[in-house]
C-alpha cells in the first residue's frame, strides 16, 4: 500500500497530479475508442485504410496481401492485424458506413460493432426478402428493386440465394447449374 502524508503526497506525487494525468490518459483513450474521431477525413481509421489500400493495391501478390516487410518498412507493422484489417474494411466501404453511422441512434465505439451492426442488419434484411402475406405466385414472378443500405457480402449473397430457393419451391442445385452457365456465357463473349 502505498504510502500518504499529509499534504496528500504518495510517494512523492501529488494527488492531483496523478488525477491530471489518469483525466488526460482518460481522454487520449476515448479518442483513440471513439469512431467518430477516427472515421473522420483525417482520422487514424480512414488515413491507415487509405494507406493499406495503397499498398494493398501494389502488392505483387496475387492474393493482395501486404508482404510484412512492406508493414514494417511503413511503420505499421505493430498495429494490431485485426485493427488494420477494420480500417482497410472501412476505408473500401466509407459510404455505406457513414450512412449506417448516421442513420444509428446509439452510434458505435469500434468499427469491430459497427461491422457487427452492419452484418446483422444485412441479415435481418436478407431473412425479411420474399416473407409476405400474399400468397407465392405460380408461374410469373416479379421483382422490385430495394434499395440496401450496407454492401452484400458472398455470404449474405448465398444466403439469400437459399432462402428465396427455400421460399419459391425451386431447386438449388438447378439454380446452381444456370448461374455457372451464365457465368460461361459472360466469358465466352468477353
Amino acid at each position: 500500500m502505498a504510502k500518504q502524508n499529509a499534504t496528500n503526497k504518495v510517494e512523492g506525487t501529488s494527488i492531483d497530479a496523478l488525477v491530471k494525468e489518469g483525466r488526460t490518459l482518460g481522454k487520449m483513450w476515448n479518442a483513440i475508442h471513439n469512431v467518430k474521431q477516427t472515421t473522420k477525413a483525417n482520422g487514424f481509421d480512414t488515413r491507415l485504410g487509405k494507406l493499406l489500400s495503397t499498398l494493398k493495391a501494389q502488392s505483387a501478390l496475387d492474393s493482395g496481401q501486404i508482404p510484412t516487410h512492406v508493414l514494417r518498412t511503413h511503420g505499421i507493422a505493430n498495429i494490431d492485424r485485426r485493427r488494420r484489417a477494420e480500417a482497410l474494411w472501412f476505408y473500401e466501404n466509407q459510404a455505406e458506413c457513414v450512412e449506417f453511422i448516421k442513420a444509428s441512434k446509439k452510434g458505435f465505439t469500434s468499427l469491430t460493432a459497427l461491422q457487427r451492426a452492419m452484418k446483422q442488419a444485412a441479415k435481418a434484411e436478407v431473412s425479411n426478402v420474399g416473407q409476405s402475406d400474399e400468397p407465392k405466385p405460380t408461374k410469373l414472378v416479379q421483382h422490385s428493386e430495394t434499395k440496401v443500405s450496407v454492401p452484400v457480402t458472398r455470404t449474405a449473397m448465398v444466403t439469400t440465394i437459399i432462402k428465396q430457393c427455400e421460399a419459391n419451391g425451386l431447386d438449388l442445385e438447378t439454380i446452381v447449374d444456370d448461374l455457372i452457365s451464365a457465368i460461361a456465357k459472360q466469358e465466352k463473349s468477353a
